[in-house]
């Protein structure tokens, strides 16, 4: 999830103009729900960490388990304020899938093959995030490619600490210029 993904969601539903007034919490909406990601990535992956990625913020020891887990759930919680704010019950309904998605994935889904859909899945939410009622439809095939796009990273990043086998890299790359030319196609 890119941090105020809901700008673009906006956007390409054609409601640039929309994020005024309340609606501009949209995008720090987004960003909190992201931010509450990392946390929560770094609690969830605290023991996995100290063996990988000891300079980590939770195995370092900079940030205790407990404080990581507080603040993504804080952030969470100020995510899905500033949703209901800046757009009432739809947007709420979007940041709230959105934010059950980032949890589902790094408490559960991240390890299994249903890891790479899942953060798919908050790539694509976090773009319709930003489209107004009745802009959902038109910001949808901007949410799809990215979503697709994700999809095919998080399933080559499976790989980054003890590599990954050149068909898998081949698949990434053909979805990531599968992708290109579907976002070009639409003029984006």
């Amino acid at each position: 999830r890119a941090p105020g993904a809901a700008v673009p969601g906006a956007a390409l539903s054609g409601a640039a103009g929309g994020l005024r007034g309340r609606r501009l919490l949209l995008p720090l909406a987004s960003a909190a729900l992201y931010w509450s990601g990392m946390a929560l990535n770094d609690w969830a992956d605290r023991e996995l960490d100290a063996v990988e990625r000891p300079e980590r913020p939770v195995p370092s020891g900079r940030v205790s388990a407990d404080r990581a887990l507080a603040v993504a759930g804080g952030l969470g919680a100020l995510g899905l304020a500033l949703a209901a704010v800046a757009g009432g019950r739809r947007s709420l309904g979007t940041a709230g899938a959105l934010a059950g998605a980032v949890w589902a994935y790094d408490t559960v889904l991240k390890d299994t093959p249903a890891g790479p859909l899942a953060m798919a899945a908050c790539r694509g939410l976090d773009v319709l995030l930003g489209a107004p009622p009745g802009g959902v439809r038109d910001a949808l095939p901007a949410a799809s490619v990215l979503a697709a796009h994700t999809l095919g990273v998080t399933v080559l990043s499976r790989g980054e600490v003890h590599g990954t086998s050149p068909a898998v890299a081949r698949a990434a790359l053909a979805g990531t210029a599968a992708t290109a030319v579907a976002a070009g196609s639409r003029g984006w």
